[in-house]
């Protein structure tokens, strides 16, 4: 792939282009072209560039009796964003499928159930690439996912999201990375043993991480597992930086900016992960994409059906049915503002402007909540890069949005760790 060109301001590049005389039949000719031709530009820049998501919470789906992966799911009847079908009609190369875990009691008993639930998923995973090798593959580099579309395949990466299964051993994160695990978010919605939430009600327990956290982060480095911050509060945000010797990631995170949120980051978030080089994953979760307006009965039917739920793992097939149909029966009595692909690229367009082009990636954040107007589920990931082009950005910035700067982490984080390793004999 080819990563040499960096982003102009649009603006600017049309100031030029209107100044340069040997500029002006490009420019016409760009100006006379029509939207059905943008699509299949944009559609042919999509097939060729390696698209890649660094967020899909989808192996907890892959723990529901019977459900195939192989097979094409109606996401409006069952709730699932990506298949492997629906990945290949988006055009989508590669993803990480996280195992999520959420936060419990925090106690020996608490750490070994979350623990089991983490390695019940990975497993899920590995064993439905076995199972469908002819289209899938595990990758465990970035140099696997280009050698598997080379053959044809979706490439399969592995991560966990939330440091709860560590618990207290940090033994547990080379048992991890073993399975295949590349990147950890610390934390989820509410503290852990490691690091505090953006989004604990509580407010910060840690002031950051904690001092065991940061023998996470060190171990990670060590193992080259990326340090994923999205979910973490600002201080484990600059902590983070501060304790890592490789950049960080935020797997699914969006620009504070744009949209007011707790779980979005900061301009001068922005320009410390640029300078870290890390990278900023943009994630289709509508709440941090775009204000909505207030809605009251909204928020309070949300709230009273969430408290009256089960934990997803704990459900049986038949009732795993019923609380999609409950959900989207309150959704249809109580609609959310939509999010659409234009309020996804107006935070990219900003995070550029903040950090640069190399500092932005996609994260979708798919079985999750993730799944906007125009990006529901993976077959329509297309979409971002035809809203890409119609604003201007060209097919060597659209290939760093999409998979360049994520795999520039990622082997940076890799090759930090064989250093480490050698250091140590």
């Amino acid at each position: 792939m080819n990563n040499k060109l960096n982003l102009l301001p649009i603006v600017f590049v049309l100031l030029i282009t209107a100044c340069s005389s040997e500029s002006e039949p490009e420019t016409q000719v760009a100006a006379e072209e029509t939207e059905e031709a943008l699509i299949t530009r944009a559609l042919e820049i999509h097939d060729r560039v390696l698209t890649f998501d660094s967020h899909a919470d989808t192996p907890l789906r892959m723990l529901e009796p019977g459900f195939d992966m192989s097979q094409r799911h109606d996401p409006k009847e069952t709730g699932s964003k990506v298949d492997y079908p629906r990945m290949k009609e988006g055009g989508l190369d590669a993803i990480f499928f996280a195992a999520f875990v959420a936060q419990d009691i925090r106690d020996d008993e608490g750490n070994s159930r979350a623990k089991k639930l983490g390695l019940q998923m990975l497993d899920a995973v590995i064993e439905s690439t076995e199972k469908n090798s002819d289209i899938v593959g595990l990758a465990l580099t970035p140099e696997d996912a280009y050698k598997l579309e080379d053959e044809g395949k979706r490439a399969i990466f592995l991560a966990i999201e939330n440091g709860y299964p560590i618990g207290n051993d940090i033994s547990n994160i080379e048992l991890y990375y073993d399975k295949g695990v590349r990147y950890i978010t610390l934390v989820h919605s509410t503290n852990n043993d490691l690091a505090d939430s953006a989004t604990d009600s509580k407010g910060p327990e840690h002031q950051g991480i904690s001092k065991f956290g940061e023998k996470v982060v060190a171990e990670m480095n060590r193992l080259g597992i990326m340090v994923d911050v999205s979910h973490g509060s600002e201080e484990v945000f600059y902590d983070a930086i501060a304790v890592s010797k490789a950049p960080i990631i935020a797997s699914h995170s969006n620009a504070r900016a744009v949209t007011e949120h707790d779980r979005n980051m900061s301009d001068a978030m922005l320009k410390l992960m640029a300078k870290n080089g890390g990278v900023v994953q943009l994630t289709m979760l509508a709440d941090y994409l775009r204000k909505a307006p207030e809605n009251p009965e909204r928020t309070a039917a949300i709230k009273e059906f969430r408290a009256n739920l089960k934990p997803t793992s704990e459900m049986t097939d038949e009732e795993r049915k019923a609380a999609r149909a409950a959900y989207a029966e309150l959704a249809k009595k109580f609609p959310a503002a939509p999010a659409t692909v234009q309020h996804v690229v107006d935070h990219i367009d900003h995070i550029v402007k903040v950090a640069g082009i190399n500092h932005v990636g996609i994260g979708c954040d798919f079985d999750g909540g993730g799944g906007i107007e125009g990006i529901f589920d993976a077959s329509e990931v297309m979409n971002i890069t035809i809203e890409l082009v119609k604003r201007g950005y060209t097919e060597e910035q659209i290939e760093k949005i999409w998979s360049g700067n994520l795999m520039r982490v990622f082997r940076e984080v890799q090759d930090i760790a064989t250093e480490i390793q050698a250091a140590s004999v």
